[in-house]
Formats: C-alpha cells, structure tokens, sequence
C-alpha cells in the first residue's frame, strides 16, 4: 500500500504536463481573449513550465488527503462507538469524601454503585445479581435510551437487544454484605421486585445490563456500602471529553486505577502523539511547499523577463501581462489540484479499506480539501502578480 500510494504521486506529476498541453490547446482554440490565449499558448508550447512551479503545491494537496486518511482510521482506533463513555473505580479503600469527589468531577453527566449479591463458595454455580445504586436521574444520565422510573422505588432494567441474567428473578432475595469506613459489617437482603424498566442500547454498550436492580441510595445504611463495589461513571464519548474527566480523575487520585469500557487509555495517548506529529509535519510541509512555489515562480519570472519585455514593447499592457501571468500559472494548477483531489480521496479510500477502516469514503473532509485547494490557488494567484514589472528594459531583448 505505500508503495501505490508513491506510485500514484510519481503518475500525478507525470501526466500534469499531459492534461496541461491538452487543456491548453482546446482553450486557445476557442478563446476570444487575448490574456487568455496568450496564456494558453504559452502553455501549450512549454507545459512543464507553469506545472514546475505547481508541482510542490499539488503534491500537498495530495499528501493533506492521505494525512487526512491517517486521521480517520486513528480516530476510528480510538474512539469509543458508544454515545457514551463508562469510567469503573474500585471503591476499596476509598473514603467517603474522594468518593463524592470522583463523582463530582465534571463533564460526568451520571454515577452509580455498583455490586454483586453474596456469593456461597459451598456451591458449584451459586445463583447471584448485579445491583445499581442509583436515582432515576443518575441512571438516566447512565443510560440515556431508559424509560422513564419511579423515584425512590428499585427496579429491573430489561434490555429487548440482550440475553437477560436467569438469575434475576422477580421474588427472589439475594444477600448484600455492606461495610463502613470503621469496619463494620451488615448485610442487606433485597428482594427482586416485580416492576421493570425497559431501555434500549446496543449490547455491551450501556453501563447497565439486562437483568440488573437499580436501587435507590436510600435503601443503603447511612454510611454503608457494599463490599467489593465499583463506582461507575458515564460522560460523553467525545475524545476531548474522555480526556478531560480523565485529567479531572487524576487531579482527585493520582495513583486511582480507572477501568474504560470500549477504550484503551495508553493507545488514546499514543494516538494523540501520532496526531501531534502529523500535525506538526503537515506544518511544516505547508511552509516548505509555499516557499518553494516563490523561488520556483521568481526564477522562472527571471527567464520570462525577455518575453515579458517583447511583448511590452509590441503594446501589450502590464495589466494583460499580470493577466497572462496569472491564467498561466492559475489554469494548470487548478487542473492539478483537481487530480490531487480525486486520486487523494481515492488513496485514502484504499488506504481506510486495506486498514480494515468502518469509513471508506470521508465525505466530510471533501470541503476542507475544495478549501485547502482553493486557499493554494489564491496563493498561487497572488504570488503571480508582482512578476510583472513596470518598467521596460529593451537591453533584456538585445540578443533576441
């Protein structure tokens, strides 16, 4: 795949001077210009002229495509699917008080205990249930596609798209042991009710499962909770957002072991350095390219100079000069950029399906490239105009 990916830059170079003389001829043949045509001629008879400043800028609309292919699959490779991101922390020696403040951190949008029954180790496959503790509003805030609950009553989360946990059955008590911060031991028998509340999400997505008890905080003694428990939070799974209630995490416990479902955390940073990187290289090759369409465009203006004058001399104005200059340049370049564009977008495409990408085709990125082009062009434009000087040297035409 690199390798096509050169090959189809080294054939867009090569057949820019093909597609210029071609396009150059069938505009001067039915121009009624006189900037126009002159500016066509000249292309036809020497193609490589104008695409030999071009060239650099072309290949960089080439490359911002591939670039802007790197990007997607990263993004896909980092990006959590779900709407929504979950954040698991061992509550094991956490305090009351850090609790409340992994809770409070911000962009978090809903939290909830949770825990497993009591488990018998004298049987083989004890029956047991997950239990959530949590109010209607922070389970709302977990699970965005839940149904509407009662307040202050426990209840059955019933998913239709997933299998539902045998266990949890409406009737059946199960054993919570509980523990405060002073190391005292109580158990809470809960009793599986009857009423149930249907939410809709895509399997292994939600911080809920199918089966599962939500019950109220209410229902837990003051100060008490259960044994073996983790505090699960739930945000946005905007990557910025990830970042940011990862930040506001470790400024409340450094060393606090964080779990993220459908997210690795060391492949969101390296990526996030990949990023940076080409970034920083798409910088600089924008410099690199611009300063280097100026010295090409300022050397070739250096040997126009004697055709330039001639052509002063026969009566031509500076303004149908300036004219002539910026169609010569401007014309090629845009048949070029329009290449880069195509066999970019086709490249990326390859590129996404060879990488086992979700997205083939970005239609999303097209307007920043039709804007990346066009902002080229003006550049290009702009830079063609002071080519054209005011005065005329007739020494420049002496040998001529």
């Amino acid at each position: 795949m690199p390798m096509a990916v050169i090959l189809v830059g080294i054939g867009l170079v090569l057949t820019l001077p093909i597609f210029s003389r071609i396009l150059s001829r069938a505009v001067a043949g039915k121009s009624r210009s006189l900037s126009l045509g002159l500016a066509m001629r000249r292309n036809e008879v020497e193609p490589g002229g104008a695409l030999r400043v071009a060239t650099g800028l072309v290949l960089l609309v080439y490359a911002a495509s591939l670039a802007q292919g790197v990007l997607i699959e990263l993004d896909q490779v980092s990006k959590n699917t779900s709407p929504v991101q979950s954040y698991s922390l061992s509550l094991d020696g956490v305090t009351a008080d850090r609790q409340h403040a992994f809770e409070s951190v911000r962009a978090v949008r809903g939290h909830g205990v949770e825990a497993s029954s009591w488990r018998d180790d004298r049987v083989e496959f004890p029956p047991i249930i997950h239990a959530v503790f949590a109010t209607c509003g922070q389970v709302r805030g977990m699970v965005p596609g839940i149904e509407r609950c009662q307040e202050g009553q426990p209840f059955r989360a019933v998913n239709p798209h997933e299998s539902y946990d045998e266990d949890s059955k409406p009737g059946a008590r199960f054993s919570f042991r509980l523990r405060n911060q002073v190391g005292e031991k109580r158990v809470m028998t809960l009793r599986v009710p009857q009423q149930r509340v249907i939410f809709d999400d895509e399997p292994g997505t939600s911080a809920v499962s199918s089966g599962d008890v939500v019950v109220p905080p209410s229902f837990l003694p003051h100060g008490f909770r259960p044994e073996g428990s983790t505090l699960t939070l739930v945000s946005s799974s905007a990557p910025q957002i990830v970042r940011s209630v990862l930040d506001d995490i470790g400024g409340v416990d450094p060393i606090a072991s964080v779990m993220t479902t459908g997210l690795v955390v060391d492949a969101l940073q390296q990526i996030t350095v990949v990023k940076t990187i080409l970034g920083m290289g798409m910088v600089l090759g924008l410099v690199i390219g611009v300063a280097a369409y100026l010295v090409a465009a300022t050397d070739r203006a250096v040997e126009r100079r004697p055709q330039v004058t001639a052509l002063s001399l026969l009566g031509a104005r500076p303004r149908t000069l300036r004219a002539v200059q910026v169609a010569q340049v401007v014309l090629p370049l845009a048949v070029g950029l329009v290449l880069a564009v195509v066999t970019g977008k086709a490249a990326e495409s390859s590129y996404l399906v060879t990488g086992g990408g979700e997205v083939f085709w970005d239609g999303a990125g097209v307007p920043l490239l039709l804007a990346c082009a066009l902002g080229v062009v003006l550049v290009a434009a702009v830079g063609s105009l002071p080519l054209v000087g005011r005065k005329i040297d007739p020494e420049l035409i002496r040998r001529d």
